[in-house]
């Protein structure tokens, strides 16, 4: 077992995906960081600050090339992984390069950066998963738009509602967030540059000219002081991914709960061995309901460190700084297998719309009780028009006879009135316009 499932050979592809291991791995981290250099040696060039040699020099060092294990042990014993790699990077430049190299910076700025540098690339992964799910859930509204289905409050059937309705809640949740994220990149993805304590000190009055120019070679943005012990940024990313998770979990949630063999409305996409017993041969477990779940549980900790995280000493960070690293890397690699799953979910979301048919009767109409006394109120008045149905209730729910059958007989009169009230098409029409108004709106957002 390993420390994270982001680098478990047994877990790994359980809990996240390929692609964004590949972004936390070891050697990703040294690209960007090289990336990082690269870009401010061609900042520094062009303000005359070093060499123009310097830029392609380090561009010609090669990631892959440098000695990881020797990369590792300089990080035990320096604390951060950039002292090793500054000081390997130095022994391959020409003598009189050597000295430019890393020039006014610190090795907070050249991790920090190279940390939203990943972050970018696992911000577009989760993006294209996100935006995926609220389309595919969008079409899934739009099938089921006139679907009718039991709508449930307190787990227990309240009024008919279209399944439609549902799936549309699921997406509208999805898309909002999704939209949330461009004004979270243009907080996250930002430089880091200050040198020693922040003030970019080495640079004279040309600082905040380097900075833009830093910023400006690697496509991200500048902020108007340093950022090393202000660490909001980071708590507001993490926030971001645990509350993806959240939505996510709206989902699995509500599709645990269809999927229950009593209620049976909603399974899961089946593959032959997934979600299987080892000692029942019938079941199908909702493995990815299962594992969003697990994802969202699992997350909330994680943002907890980096929350705590923000309470960072002076103009520079003792250990919580550190500890992001533990927490930010994890968290994108639970949202990527959380979206995954939801990815698969969403698209291929198995609706059984018989067996709504059947539960919207199992309370022998009483889901149409509001409707009825509604009804009934144009001559009752709404109390006594309520005390009414309510009191219908104990006949109908020992099985005497449905709901509207009593209310007939009691008010026979009004048996147009009372058919209206119990037809389905009409009690669902607005959860029908309600559906077609998100469906809308998430496209427009999309």
């Amino acid at each position: 077992m390993s420390f994270s499932p982001l680098d478990s050979r047994l877990m790994g592809d359980l809990f996240t995906t390929e692609a964004m291991r590949a972004i936390y791995a070891d050697g990703s981290l040294v690209s960007c960081m090289l990336e990082v250099e690269i870009a401010l040696a061609r900042a520094q060039a062009r303000l005359g600050l070093v060499p123009d040699q310097l830029a392609p020099a380090v561009a010609a060092i090669r990631a892959e090339e440098l000695d990881m294990t020797a990369l590792a042990r300089g990080t035990a014993k320096a604390g951060v992984p950039a002292i090793p790699f500054v000081k390997m990077v130095q022994s391959r430049l020409p003598v009189e390069l050597e000295p430019f190299f890393h020039f006014g910076t610190t090795t907070q700025d050249i991790l920090d950066t190279a940390f939203v540098l990943q972050a970018r690339r696992a911000l577009a992964l989760v993006a294209d998963d996100l935006r995926a799910i609220a389309g595919s859930l969008a079409d899934l509204a739009t099938r089921h738009r006139s679907t009718p289905c039991v709508g449930r409050t307190a787990s227990q059937q309240a009024v008919p509602v279209t399944f439609g309705y549902k799936a549309a809640g699921w997406g509208v949740a999805a898309v909002e967030h999704l939209a949330l994220l461009k004004e979270l990149e243009r907080r996250v993805l930002v430089v880091s540059l200050g040198g020693p304590v922040g003030t970019l000190g080495a640079f004279g009055d040309q600082g905040e000219e380097l900075v833009s120019e830093f910023a400006r070679e690697l496509e991200l943005g500048a902020t108007a002081i340093a950022w090393h012990t202000q660490r909001g940024r980071i708590a507001e990313l993490g926030s971001w991914l645990c509350i993806l998770l959240g939505v996510l979990s709206k989902l699995a949630t509500d599709v645990i709960a269809l999927g229950a063999t009593e209620v049976a409305e909603v399974a899961e996409p089946h593959e032959a061995g997934r979600g299987g017993s080892s000692a029942m041969p019938h079941k199908r477990n909702p493995i990815s309901s299962i594992l969003i779940m697990a994802a969202h549980s699992a997350a909330t900790p994680h943002l907890a460190v980096l929350i705590g995280s923000m309470a960072s000493l002076h103009e520079r960070p003792v250990g919580a700084w550190h500890a992001e690293w533990h927490a930010l890397p994890t968290l994108f690699g639970l949202c990527s297998g959380a979206l995954r799953e939801a990815r698969g979910l969403s698209a291929g979301l198995q609706v059984f719309p018989h067996r709504m048919l059947r539960n919207l009767e199992l309370t022998g109409g009483l889901l149409f009780s509001d409707a009825a006394a509604a009804v009934l109120s144009e001559t009752l008045g709404r109390s006594r028009a309520h005390a009414s149905v309510e009191e219908l209730t104990a006949d109908v729910l020992a099985g005497k006879a449905s709901l509207r059958e009593l209310l007939v007989h009691r008010y026979p009169t009004q048996a147009d009135q009372l058919a209206e009230a119990f037809d389905l098409g009409r009690t669902t029409y607005a959860s029908s316009l309600q559906t077609d108004q998100a469906v809308a709106y998430i496209r427009t957002l999309l």
